[in-house]
């Protein structure tokens, strides 16, 4: 018996079979890996790629998902469901807990929550090996766009400064029960390694653009004013009547150190 989607957990379940293997074979999981999926639903993901990985945790808020879901998958593998809100969790700490090296995350991650989600994994992107989400392609867009589009900002600024972004393929609404009202798209995340990373302090990168793209009408030397000064942002080769919508990722990275 399907389980009915709550609206409160922003629950869309996947249920077109060849959807659900082409994401599969993205992911393309091996025997020994870390998989962690973020709100496995019906485990219309967690059982395929459990058949692959052999064991496998998934993190999930709704109690009422989680038995089926166990019972489901003890004919398969051995799953460890985590019954909590994904925010909460400290990746680097269930990695150590797992015994892993690096965790390989996937999930549908829910529209309403999935930005927060992905800063969330980022703060914590030195303990997973590549993540595979399913989001609003809108999001996806958002993500992978280069300075000057229209959707490129803050989310896609700060997620290419800590990962490579690769937008994969599309799935339709009918692909899902209830059909959300969008497309949407799976994305694969690899986090950079360290010798790629930005040299300056996280907090300092997100205070500068932040600030940058909080009017994307308004030139650089209005919105930094009180971060920086326009005689600084020129002298790093940036033009201060210049939009934060038209700085490459690494231009926020010389006006963090500037601050």
């Amino acid at each position: 018996m399907n389980a009915r989607p709550k609206k409160s957990f922003g629950q869309h379940f996947l249920h077109e079979k060849r959807y659900i293997e082409r994401i599969v074979s993205s992911i393309a999981p091996k025997d020994g890996d870390t998989v962690v999926e973020i709100g496995p639903g019906e485990g219309a993901m967690t059982l395929p790629l459990l058949a692959v990985a052999k064991t496998m945790t998934a993190i999930e808020l709704d109690t009422d998902l989680i038995p089926a879901l166990q019972e489901r998958a003890n004919a398969i593998g051995e799953l460890r469901i985590v019954h909590s809100d994904v925010l909460k969790v400290d990746f680097g700490a269930l990695a150590r807990e797992l015994g892993a090296e690096k965790l390989r995350i996937a999930g549908n991650l829910p529209y309403y929550i999935s930005s927060p989600i992905l800063f969330h994994c980022v703060d914590h992107a030195s303990a997973i090996q590549d993540m595979h989400f399913m989001l609003q392609k809108e999001v996806v867009d958002r993500m992978a766009a280069e300075p000057g589009s229209k959707v490129y900002g803050r989310l896609s600024v700060m997620l290419q400064l800590a990962c490579k972004v690769t937008p994969l393929f599309t799935v339709p609404p009918g692909a899902f029960r209830p059909p959300p009202k969008v497309d949407s798209a799976v994305v694969r995340l690899v986090p950079l390694p360290p010798g790629q990373l930005p040299d300056a302090a996280p907090e300092k990168i997100h205070r500068v653009v932040k600030a940058a793209f909080a009017m994307r009408r308004k030139t650089l030397s209005n919105t930094l004013k009180g971060l920086l000064d326009e005689t600084t942002i020129r002298d790093l080769g940036i033009d201060p009547r210049a939009r934060a919508e038209t700085l490459a990722p690494l231009d926020f990275v010389k006006l963090a150190n500037a601050m």
